[in-house]
């Protein structure tokens, strides 16, 4: 049988474009549909404008610590007008990247929705029908927001990037890294910032250790955050949206803006139609090569809900072009993935975190909080966490956790060796670069427990 294509993409994430280019430049006849911008969440409504978000963010604090260190700096009111017009410059510049490199590899682009017809038949949005050798869905995922009295004022981090003028009030909802994440830059760029989370602290899934360093982090700039606390109902009200919390709280707020958790973006693609299994959360179920229950259909990202990070989507997209177009069959990799929350300060980690790894083997703790050089100096009472969870018996550094400025870029290099084996004898042989904070990760001697 003749095809239309030996490859459809259904989305123009970071996966699905890399799968896409990378597949045209061995000349594979690839097309790629995408109902919104080229570059997907993290370039258009996720990492990168957050992260320019971050950085703008960070100014109101730096010129703070410039005054106590002796600048006479004066900083005025921050213009979100000609930030946001800068913002989405940039974002329409890296839209076009995008755009270039796919055509310029031959890959054709479609900008519209796509859904699955069969295992080997797709249907746009106008009506017309291709057939395809191989579907590669990567559409990644969209934000939830449960359904409650008063849930449509709620905002995402989707609209966020799209506001017209920056709030005074904001209420957070969420305990997530997004939440801690826009909780830090709405505080920095001067909103009034509340944050309420249902669970018992913050960032579940990480580092107890760290998830209390950082909430304590959190509300030392003024973030006032509540945990065991979720939204009841909401209002529109003259002065703003009143909002009822479960804890009896009653608040005023300009924006609420809810980052619960994010679900794969399944619905309406004809997946289970085609034989593609879905999990629970609508997940596309894959296998260790990305291929879905329908042969002819795979999966990488956010949609497959495994590691839901940019880069590993990134991985997964040329490992699948390996696996079926160049007879290489390649298993992305998805042990030890760092990974960073870019709080105020930072939080980045790779590996176990304690309460994983005690749970599986004898473990030593290693574990330093200090205020740093920087702080100390004009008593700015912030503090810095580095630790390391070490196995005992092979003495091999199964996780690294680190809170501070750069932590980001710290564990970048930390988890080079990390995935090599690392013992930490190997880190105590390593010579400390002084005066730094990273420093620590090689001076820490003394395991402060065991379990």
């Amino acid at each position: 049988m003749a095809f239309d294509y030996d490859l459809f993409v259904i989305g123009g994430g970071s996966g699905g474009v890399r799968a896409g280019r990378v597949a045209a430049e061995l000349g594979v006849r690839v097309a790629v549909a995408e109902e919104y911008r080229m570059g997907g969440t993290c370039v258009i409504r996720g990492c990168v404008p957050k992260k320019l978000m971050v950085f703008a963010s960070g100014y109101a604090t730096a010129a703070k610590d410039a005054r106590d260190y002796g600048w006479d700096v004066r900083l005025g009111e921050f213009d979100w007008p000609k930030f946001r017009a800068m913002l989405h410059a940039e974002l329409d510049r890296l839209e076009g990247i995008y755009r270039t490199n796919l055509a310029k590899a031959g890959a054709e682009i479609f900008d519209q929705r796509a859904r699955i017809c069969g295992p080997n038949s797709v249907e746009l949005a106008d009506g017309r029908s291709f057939s395809a050798r191989y579907i590669l869905v990567a559409t990644g995922g969209a934000p939830y927001v449960p359904e409650f009295p008063g849930h449509e004022l709620a905002w995402t981090s989707n609209d966020v990037f799209l506001m017209d003028t920056l709030p005074e009030r904001v209420l957070i909802v969420g305990g997530g890294y997004i939440a801690c994440e826009f909780a830090c830059i709405f505080n920095g760029l001067g909103a009034e910032t509340s944050q309420y989370y249902r669970g018992a602290q913050v960032l579940r899934g990480f580092d107890d250790e760290a998830r209390g360093h950082v909430a304590e982090l959190i509300r030392g700039q003024g973030i006032d955050l509540h945990v065991g606390t979720d939204v009841e109902r909401m209002e529109q009200r003259e002065a703003g949206i009143w909002v009822k919390a479960t804890d009896g709280r009653e608040g005023v707020f300009d924006a609420v803006v809810y980052a619960t958790g994010r679900k794969p973006n399944t619905t309406g693609l004809g997946l289970e139609e085609a034989g593609v299994t879905l999990g629970r959360w609508g997940q596309i179920e894959v296998d260790e090569f990305s291929q879905t229950s329908a042969p002819s259909i795979y999966a990488v990202g956010d949609v497959t809900d495994r590691i839901n990070l940019t880069p590993v989507a990134i991985r997964e997209g040329a490992a699948f072009v390996e696996t079926v177009f160049n007879d290489n069959p390649t298993r992305p990799d998805h042990e030890l993935v760092a990974s960073a929350v870019f709080t105020q300060p930072e939080y980045a980690s790779i590996g176990l975190t304690e309460e994983q790894a005690r749970d599986e083997r004898p473990v030593e703790i290693y574990s330093a909080a200090f205020r740093p050089m920087q702080n100390s100096f004009i008593g700015k009472p912030e503090r810095v966490l580095f630790k390391l969870i070490v196995c005992t018996n092979s003495r091999k550094i199964l996780g690294c956790h680190i809170i501070s400025p750069g932590a980001a870029e710290m564990i970048q290099m930390v988890a080079v060796a990390i995935k090599m084996g690392a013992t930490k004898e190997d880190f105590d042989r390593t010579v400390a670069v002084h005066p730094t904070m990273a420093e620590e990760i090689v001076l820490m001697k003394t395991p402060v427990r065991t379990a």
